[in-house]
C-alpha cells in the first residue's frame, strides 16, 4: 500500500493535556478538604478520558455525554457534571478547572509530534488532523509551530460528525482528495480512531502514555507502515 495521506487523532495522540499541579492549588473536596495525589490523578483521567465514561449520569446528562463533542455546550454542561461527582462540588473552581481542558495552550505536544509533522509533510504526503472535539484545537498547533504542517483539520463539533462514524472519515478523506487504500488513520483509540479500517484505511495504534514516558511512539508507528 501507497500511503499518501495521514490522518492524525489529537488528544493522546499528537497531543496531551498533561498534569500540571499548580492547577489543583487550592481546590478542595466536598468536606474543604485538598485532593490527595491519587484523587488528582483520578481527576485527570477522569477530564481526559477519550471514550470511557466514568460516572453515573441521569438521562439529561448522558444525552450530554453522547453528543458533547458534537456542542460545545453540551460539552461544557456534562464535564462540569464529571467534576462534580469526581470531588469538586465548588462551582467556579470546576469552571476553572474545565476552562483548562478547552485552552489549546494548555495541551503538550508529543515529543515527536513536530518531527512526525514536519517530516510526513515534507514528503508531499498530505497531512489531516481529525479529531472528535468540541473546540478549536487549531492554534495549538500554531503556539508550536506546526499549523504549516496540517493540510486540513476535521473537527467533530464543525463537521457534525463523530468517529467511528464513517461520515467524519469521508469527509476528511474527500477534503485531502485521497481515497481509502492510500490512507494512514493514527490514533490512540481503537474503538473510535480505528473505525477508519472499515472504509478500508490502514490504522496504527498508539498509547496515550504521558508525554515523558511515550517519546518515539509516532517515529515508530509511522516507521511500521513504511511512511517514514
Amino acid at each position: 500500500m501507497t500511503i499518501k495521506a495521514v490522518l492524525f487523532d489529537f488528544s493522546g495522540t499528537l497531543f496531551r493535556l498533561e498534569h500540571d499541579p499548580s492547577w489543583l492549588t487550592g481546590v478542595t473536596d466536598h468536606r474543604g478538604d485538598p485532593l490527595d495525589v491519587e484523587a488528582q490523578a483520578e481527576l485527570m483521567r477522569r477530564m481526559t478520558a477519550p471514550v470511557t465514561l466514568t460516572v453515573d449520569l441521569d438521562d439529561e446528562h448522558l444525552h450530554a455525554w453522547h453528543h458533547r463533542d458534537l456542542d460545545p455546550t453540551l460539552h461544557r454542561k456534562v464535564y462540569l457534571e464529571v467534576l462534580r461527582q469526581s470531588g469538586i462540588p465548588r462551582v467556579e473552581q470546576a469552571k476553572a478547572l474545565y476552562g483548562k481542558l478547552v485552552d489549546p495552550a494548555a495541551w503538550t505536544p508529543y515529543p515527536d509530534a513536530g518531527e512526525v509533522l514536519r517530516s510526513v509533510s515534507s514528503s508531499g504526503i498530505s497531512v489531516g488532523v481529525l479529531s472528535n472535539i468540541a473546540f478549536d484545537i487549531r492554534p495549538a498547533f500554531a503556539e508550536h509551530g506546526l499549523d504549516a504542517f496540517v493540510d486540513e483539520f476535521v473537527l467533530s463539533y464543525e463537521v457534525g460528525a463523530i468517529k467511528p462514524d464513517p461520515e467524519v472519515f469521508r469527509i476528511a478523506l474527500d477534503r485531502l482528495g485521497v481515497a481509502a487504500e492510500h490512507t494512514l488513520m493514527v490514533g490512540d483509540s481503537e474503538e473510535a480512531d480505528g473505525g477508519a479500517a472499515r472504509l478500508g484505511c490502514a490504522f496504527a495504534l498508539v498509547d496515550p502514555l504521558p508525554t515523558a514516558v511515550r517519546t518515539d511512539g509516532l517515529l515508530t508507528a509511522l516507521r511500521e507502515h513504511s511512511v517514514l
